[in-house]
């Protein structure tokens, strides 16, 4: 049970990681703002503003409905190197990029419960899963 416990929170930072690489380590990335013109399926898009690098104005950029604030509205962003999709930056960007995580936690909360018998622990691990969550979805 401790393995799988230990897997689900491997896996939930590992799929974290994939998009809260650029929202936190936005230093040495092309960032700038990105105005949410259209939304379809799980994307949005519109006109993408540098703001600090070596960016380039681009007419279309993409980031997921998730992240996206209302149409019309202006978000910071930094691109992915070598691609038009945006991740949100910012309090917002981060803690949205950390959903996963907090799913995981949750997931494995009830593993250490039932399986292990650690219930403090696993309540712990419950409740920062859960508050991270929430952070996010107020966040947005």
């Amino acid at each position: 049970m401790g393995l799988l416990a230990l897997l689900l929170l491997v896996a939930g930072v590992w799929t974290s990681w994939n998009t809260a690489q650029y929202a936190m380590l936005v230093k040495a990335r092309e960032r700038g703002t990105m105005t949410v013109k259209t939304c379809q399926g799980k994307q949005c898009t519109g006109p993408y503003v540098p703001t600090a690098g070596d960016g380039k104005p681009r007419p279309k950029v993409s980031i997921a409905q998730a992240a996206a604030p209302k149409k019309g509205e202006r978000v910071e962003v930094t691109l992915e190197p070598g691609t038009t999709h945006a991740v949100r930056t910012g309090l917002a960007g981060i803690l949205h990029a950390w959903v996963p995580f907090a799913g995981s936690l949750l997931l494995a909360a009830l593993v250490v419960a039932g399986g292990m018998r650690l219930r403090r622990t696993a309540w712990v691990m419950g409740l920062f899963g859960a508050v991270l969550l929430g952070a996010a979805f107020a966040a947005m």
